[in-house]
Parts: C-alpha cells; sequence; structure tokens
C-alpha cells in the first residue's frame, strides 16, 4: 500500500475505486466497504482508493472538546489498512481551510480532477463538505455530470445491533473489550513505551511495566484487570494488565501496568503493544497488600484459564 500526504505526488490509476472517510476502527462495517471496493477494482482491472483526513475533524472543528478519544492513530489505521489490501491511502490534513470546502468543491477538486474517480462507495449516512452538507443523494445526483458512479453501503449488523466506532469506544469504557473484538473484527489494542515506575510490583511479585501512551487522544479502556496478549522486543507473551489509579496506594494519577507471565528482562524504553482479551474484574482498594497478592493470584489463574482456552 502506498500512501500519500495529499494529492501531490499521487498518480491515478487507469480504473480509481474510492472510498472515503475517517475510518476510525477499520471495524467491520469498515471493512465491508473495502471488501466492496476490492472487488470492484478486481473487476475492472482497477486499484483501490482510500481518501482519509488527520487530524480528526473534530479536533479542529471543536478544538475547546477533548472529549473524543480515537481507537487508532493514523500509524494503527494505516497498518490495518495495509492488511486489508488497500492499494492507496491519501491523507489529506484537515484544517479550516480543507473544512471550508464545498461539497461541490470536493467532487471536482479532489473526487475528480485529483483522482479521477471512476467508482465512490461509501458509507451508510456519509457526508463531506462545509457543514457536511454533501450526502449520497447529493453524490448521485453529480455522478453522471462528473462521470463516475457512486454506491452507498448499508449499516452492517454484528448480532442485529449497528456497528459503529461510538458503540465500540461505548464498550470500552464499559470495560467489554469482548464486545470491542466482535465489532473490530480483531483485539483492541494500545502502543506505547515502557517507562520506569515505582517498582511497587516487583516487591509484591508481580513486576508490571508501566506504559506511556504518547498520542492523548487514544482510547483507554475502563479502569479494571485485563487478561491480554503483548508485543515487545519481536515477541508475544501473555499477561494480565491493570488500568486505574492504584487505590489501595492512595494513587491518583492513572497508570497502565501489565504483568508479563514467564518474563523477567529489562524493557525499559522499548515499544509495546497490548491486545486486550478479556475483562476480569473493576479495580478496587485493598486493606493490606497480603490481600491484594491474594487477589493477584487469584486473577493470574482466570486469565491464564481464559487465554489458553
Amino acid at each position: 500500500m502506498k500512501i500519500y500526504e495529499g494529492l501531490t505526488e499521487f498518480t491515478p490509476p487507469k480504473f480509481p475505486v474510492v472510498t472515503s472517510g475517517t475510518f476510525d476502527g477499520v471495524h467491520k462495517g469498515h471493512q465491508k466497504i473495502i471488501e466492496r471496493i476490492k472487488t470492484i477494482a478486481q473487476n475492472n482491472n482497477g486499484e483501490t482508493v482510500l481518501i482519509t483526513y488527520w487530524p480528526h475533524p473534530r479536533f479542529v472543528l471543536k478544538p475547546d472538546d477533548d472529549s473524543l478519544k480515537l481507537l487508532n492513530t493514523f500509524e494503527e489505521k494505516a497498518l490495518l489498512l495495509e492488511k486489508l489490501g488497500v492499494d492507496h491511502l491519501i491523507k489529506f490534513t484537515f484544517d479550516k481551510k480543507f473544512s471550508s470546502q464545498t461539497s461541490e468543491e470536493f467532487i471536482k477538486n479532489i473526487l475528480i480532477d485529483g483522482i479521477n474517480t471512476k467508482k465512490l462507495v461509501i458509507g451508510y449516512d456519509h457526508r463531506f463538505g462545509k457543514n457536511r452538507e454533501g450526502s449520497f443523494e447529493h453524490l448521485k445526483e453529480n455522478a453522471s455530470k462528473y462521470g463516475f458512479e457512486v454506491e452507498e453501503i448499508p449499516e452492517q449488523d454484528v448480532n442485529n445491533v449497528a456497528v459503529s466506532s461510538t458503540k465500540i469506544r461505548r464498550a470500552l469504557d464499559e470495560g467489554n473489550v469482548e464486545i470491542a473484538r466482535e465489532y473490530l473484527g480483531q483485539d483492541y489494542s494500545i502502543t506505547g513505551f515502557v517507562g520506569e515506575g515505582e517498582k511497587r510490583g516487583r516487591e509484591l511479585g508481580f513486576p508490571t511495566a508501566n506504559i506511556t501512551i504518547p498520542e492523548k487522544f487514544k482510547k483507554i479502556p475502563a479502569h479494571g484487570v485485563y487478561g491480554v496478549h503483548a508485543d515487545v522486543g519481536g515477541k508475544r507473551y501473555q499477561g494480565m494488565m491493570n488500568i486505574g489509579v492504584k487505590p489501595t496506594f492512595r494513587g491518583s494519577e492513572l497508570s497502565l501496568e501489565v504483568h508479563l507471565f514467564n518474563f523477567n528482562e529489562n524493557i525499559y524504553g522499548e515499544k509495546i503493544t497490548v491486545f486486550f482479551d478479556n475483562y476480569v474484574r473493576k479495580e478496587r482498594k485493598f486493606k493490606n497488600t497480603e490481600e491484594l497478592i491474594n487477589q493477584l493470584q487469584i486473577d493470574r489463574q482466570v486469565v491464564l484459564d481464559r487465554l489458553n482456552k
């Protein structure tokens, strides 16, 4: 997959099959759209082109509202799209100037003059252009004028629930990583770097890697204990993770700590990716460290039983 910063270095292929959107999470609804553009491209000896925007439009349009947390960084999203077989990924910088484009200007300047779109496939209720004025109906009206075809993919259901990035975020807010996985088609993950902590876990017999995530907009699941897999140093390990404020030790700042099973290496400063497999329990305050250690031993067995199913 080739990645472009805007249209400067993009050369339109013979038959571009295009889709557009933020694609946060690259969930099963998004995957259906990508499957469709790949099928159309294969049937027409064409190539797939996916348009996305960075930063997320809401960060620009509502700069004082930091409530939105994203399922993917751009790098994570690009990796998922590449695995799904997208040929070309065009990233447009979303700023005030870009957001002021009318839907007509977007169609002419980007879809036609920039990409030479032959077939456009969009998701259900996709909007574009200034004030989100563009719609599927608007695209259909302009399709014949500019010589391209447009198709809308309906909402995708999982167990009769329409999949959306919002619903995945809501599941993560509840610690329901199992539902998130069902909607995403893969485990939800976070990537960060291992930093030095208070080394309290080592004293308890459960040494942990303290994870710092550079992207403040990244969605973190609810406080609690989780069964996880973790990739570090080119290897994958089983483990359990605690997200929370460590109330037993009167903590107040959010910490992300993962205890890797059968692991005893120095990985300070290394990159680590944690994949959430299952939710074990809420974070809670214990009377003393002995009670905490007993619970951690129970947690470890629960996690091992689930991961080894």
